[in-house]
Formats: C-alpha cells, structure tokens, sequence
C-alpha cells in the first residue's frame, strides 16, 4: 500500500508506519510526502488511495468521488501544532496572531521579527495562516516559502532575524540530521484573537494547551482512505485510531484524538 502523507507530518508517519510494519509483519507500506495542493490532485487523479492530510476534502472535491459513486472514509486521528521558531539568539520569546496575520497582508508591524518563513507555497501551513489572515495570496515583501520543513529549520538557525513556521513533530524528536538546528532554535509562545480561549495568554504547542484549546495554531489530521475496495487501507486506519496508533501520537507530541488509558497498579 503507498500512503501519502502532509509534508509537516512526515516525523510522526514515518514513527507510524515503522511500529504498524512491526506489529503486522507481513504487510508493506510505501510512505512518501508531499504538499497539501500535491496531495489532493494524486487523490482525485487515482494516483494514491490513502492520504494523511490536515483539513477534509471540500464539497467541490468530494463531487469527483460521487461522480464515481464512491465516497472516502475519512477518520480523525490526532490533533497537530503548527509551531512559531526563531532562532535562539533573537530575545523574544512570545509572539501574537494579530503580529503574524499582519506579516500576512503585507502590513507594517512593530518589532524587528518580520520575516516570515514558510516551507512552501503550496503547503498546509501556509493555507492556515492565509484563512487566519483572510488573503488568498502570499504578499509580494515580508514572506518567503523554501522547499521543506527541514530547509526552514535550516533557514532560522542561519538567519536570526526570521520567524519559521514549522509542524510540531519535526521539533519534538528530531533524529540526528536535524538535531543541531532543532537544538540552535526555540518555539515562541502564540497569543490567540482576544474573546478566544488562546486569547487570553501567550500559550506553547504543548500537548496540555492542545487539548484545553488554549494554542492558536493547532488543526486536525485526519486519514483518507480513498480506495474503493476494503484493503490495507482499512486496516491502517484501524491501527492509527485505536490504542498503538494513538500512543505513537502521544509520543510524537501530538494531541492523540483518543487518549490512551495507563493503568496504575498501587501496592502497599
């Protein structure tokens, strides 16, 4: 089974893939990544049948499947963070949504932060800030999209006067390759729109302020199975939902959509 997954996720579906490969040996899952816009054409193309993705198909996208009289099963699976990075060097350690949608209109804002690094135009994350910010377009001054999440990483750790924009699980458990610039950056506390419970402080993706809905910038995953026979799909969607997969969430330091249960044994 090939799986396509978000780009920003590709940390914790690698982590994913490799426990469901342990745990049911003979099975072989092909994971691979892309952005958001990449995804949703291999979808309607017939090009993937499984996609792990942070937004459901819109009613326009769903209209290709009831064409085929057919439609997805679609599961929510986690809760993701998309974190605000400077470099370790810069002095501010908070940072507002208003200061972030302003960058995104192309406005004028106090402070020396104002370079806004994204991974790529095409992503996930700058769809969030473009609905954040009402625009549907990236302003021609201020913002800049790389490639990756790794080449924004890269980017804050060279340039300290840059605010990165980042998915979580890439700086939760980064593995040797990154590990000197996840350790050369640090993750700024979001203050949300005031009347909203992430307004009412400067708030971490944590996994706590995740499930208090207290951080700005969280978002769903959900898992798309598109194929219209009962395969492979079904069973790792089953395995993300149910209690391995959510633990994998757990660690990864996303919000698992169920919480696994700990059983404590008390003894005298």
């Amino acid at each position: 089974m090939e799986v396509v997954a978000d780009e920003t996720l590709l940390p914790v579906m690698e982590e994913q893939v490799a426990v469901f490969e342990h745990l049911y040996d003979r099975t072989n899952v092909e994971l691979t990544s892309a952005q958001e816009n990449q995804i949703i054409r291999k979808l309607l193309n017939k090009e993937v049948e499984v996609a792990v993705l942070t937004r459901q198909l819109t009613e326009q996208e769903n209209q290709f499947f009831k064409a085929r009289k057919f439609t997805p099963r679609v599961y929510k699976f986690a809760t993701d963070a998309v974190a605000v990075i400077v470099n370790k060097q810069v002095s501010d350690s908070v940072i507002t949504l208003d200061h972030l949608v302003k960058i995104m209109r192309g406005e004028k804002s106090t402070g020396s932060l104002n370079q806004l690094v994204f991974d790529n135009p095409n992503s996930s994350t700058v769809r969030l800030l473009k609905e954040l910010a009402g625009v549907d377009s990236l302003p021609a001054n201020g913002v800049y999209a790389l490639k990756s999440n790794l080449d924004v990483l890269k980017y804050v750790y060279e340039t300290p006067q840059s605010i990165g924009v980042v998915g979580v699980s890439w700086i939760v458990r980064p593995d040797n390759g990154i590990k000197k610039y996840v350790e050369g950056i640090k993750v700024l506390g979001v203050k949300g729109r005031e009347g909203e419970p992430a307004g009412g402080g400067y708030y971490k993706p944590s996994q706590s302020n995740l499930a208090d809905s207290l951080y700005a910038l969280a978002r769903p995953v959900y898992i798309i199975n598109a194929e219209p026979r009962k395969s492979l799909g079904m069973g790792f969607a089953a395995y993300l939902t149910g209690e391995s997969g959510q633990r994998v969430i757990l660690k990864a330091g996303l919000l698992p959509d169920s919480i696994p249960p700990r059983e404590l044994i008390i003894r005298k």
